[in-house]
């Protein structure tokens, strides 16, 4: 059996989701790198959800490639209108979501879609040196399980159906370990104590496994796609 292609993220999007004038909300969308990139990509509006308001006041910050709008908001409940999107983006965001929610969640994300609009889904699988680094701040095995199987429970209901689903290796950067140490605490800011406790170990963790190559640190993250089809 062949391993999963090396693939940059932005590239699967590119390949997968057309994003020009259509209207696309992305949900957890931190400090809305991806949101500038779809946004760039021609989507109008590019809505960008996060219930942290400090990581959205950073986004607000960056420079606007287009029509970007950002809102606090929750996944179960978000601040859009029924059938007003055409595709709903959670990228490396559901197993953030509690666990008794995701179903909700994913009901609400149907609520928002177009008849024959996508929930368009990254994740990232439990396996590998990146996950092993940051297991000791949080374990998300459960979790990242959690969110496949409320992805497969709603590919199974009369809303969606499963369009795509299939695994590849993203390539994905920080600067520095600075850097890494606030990726894992914008994805979870109640980890920040648990970071600061093992800061030591993380450090040199990241120092052992990252690669440092054109001015940045790099790690290979497996990671799935799953692209459900709104009926």
């Amino acid at each position: 059996m062949s391993p999963p292609p090396l693939r940059k993220h932005t590239d699967v999007m590119r390949a997968l989701l057309p994003l020009a004038g259509r209207a696309v909300v992305e949900v957890g969308c931190g400090g809305g790198a991806l949101l500038r990139f779809m946004a760039h990509q021609g989507a109008s509006p590019a809505i960008g959800i996060d219930p942290n308001r400090r990581v959205l006041a950073r986004a607000h910050t960056d420079d606007r490639q287009g029509e970007e709008v950002y809102a606090a908001g929750l996944a179960q409940a978000l601040p859009i209108g029924d059938g007003a999107i055409d595709a709903l983006v959670y990228a490396n965001s559901l197993h953030h979501v509690p666990v008794e929610v995701m179903s909700p969640a994913l009901a609400e994300a149907a609520r928002v879609l177009k008849p024959g609009g996508q929930l368009y889904v990254t994740e990232p699988i439990a396996e590998g040196d990146y996950f092993e680094l940051v297991r000791p701040v949080e374990d998300e095995t459960e979790v990242r399980q959690a969110a496949l199987d409320a992805l497969h429970a709603a590919a199974a209901t009369a809303e969606f159906t499963l369009a795509q689903e299939f695994v590849y290796i993203a390539p994905i950067s920080v600067a520095d370990f600075a850097g890494f140490r606030q990726r894992m605490i914008d994805a979870a800011p109640e980890r920040a104590d648990r970071v600061a406790a093992l800061e030591d170990s993380l450090r040199a963790g990241f120092d052992a496994t990252a690669e440092a190559r054109d001015g940045a640190h790099w790690f290979e993250l497996p990671s799935r796609l799953t692209l459900l089809q709104r009926c």
